[in-house]
């Protein structure tokens, strides 16, 4: 799971190790110049600030089609839209190009950085670990807002996204188009909109002043698939693999860009 949730909110657990990361880098910067007349926390500050400005910029470039549309989006970071592995090429550089300029603050820099490097990949290991598990497609049954019912289950043997929304979620309203648009491209993945304890009149409603057109809008009015999938904040987003066993997650606002890098994830091949 990428979030600890509280109540109704979410916090990031890339974020939370991000934090820790500086942290114990700056302690250990600062004890490393405790005997020099030196300061390196400015700099340490300003490789935070350069190597997430290089991560947003590379997943920007990699998905511009995607944001010239609608350029504004380029600084809406909410969409969690980040080149983890560029961000971390331009921290590296940078640090050992200031390193080789100011001599006085290289070994008190290579040790707060290696320090936090070693926090935020050991962050990110234990999130991967964590998300690699066997969660599986919840063993509900949910009714279907056009009549029936569906079974998630019975979804297994094609990827499936399976997106946990309600009406009066702002967030779920605006991505609400994108996810539309998504499940009219990838038509070999299944798209499944499981509103969250909502009335059928609630969600029709929605839909018709929306003007949005919908396959497998389904009504979780028990919220169970929240409970199953430890999902309670909305939106969240999750991302089945063929077998029907969870490989990623994504709680918070999708844009296109970013839903497209996790339908990439999704196929790639070597996912449990």
């Amino acid at each position: 799971m990428g979030t600890i949730n509280v109540g109704p909110f979410a916090i990031s657990l890339g974020l939370i190790y991000l934090t820790a990361a500086m942290l114990f880098s700056l302690a250990v910067g600062k004890w490393a110049t405790r005997s020099r007349n030196v300061d390196v926390e400015p700099t340490l500050w300003t490789l935070l600030v350069v190597a997430v400005l290089g991560a947003r910029i590379a997943f920007v470039a990699r998905y511009f089609d995607m944001y010239k549309t609608s350029p504004w989006s380029v600084v809406d970071i909410r969409d969690g839209g980040f080149s983890a592995p560029a961000g971390m090429l331009v921290l590296i550089a940078l640090a050992a190009w200031l390193a080789w300029r100011r001599r006085e603050v290289r070994m008190p820099l290579a040790l707060a950085v290696s320090t936090g490097m070693v926090i935020w990949l050991m962050g990110l290991a234990a999130m991967m670990a964590n998300e690699s598990g066997r969660e599986e497609l919840p063993q509900v049954e949910l009714a279907r807002l056009d009549g029936g019912a569906l079974r998630l289950r019975s979804l297994v043997g094609k990827p499936v996204v399976v997106n946990l929304w309600a009406t009066w979620c702002p967030p779920c309203r605006r991505e609400m188009p994108v996810l539309r648009d998504a499940q009219a491209q990838y038509r070999d993945i299944v798209f499944v909109f499981a509103d969250q304890g909502e009335s059928a009149d609630a969600v029709r409603r929605y839909l018709q002043t929306e003007k949005l057109s919908l396959d497998n809008v389904l009504l979780d009015s028990s919220l169970e698939v929240g409970r199953q999938t430890d999902s309670m904040a909305l939106p969240t987003t999750l991302f089945f693999n063929e077998k029907g066993v969870l490989v990623g997650r994504r709680t918070g606002e999708l844009s296109a860009a970013t839903l497209a890098q996790r339908i990439g994830s999704l196929r790639m091949p070597g996912h449990p």
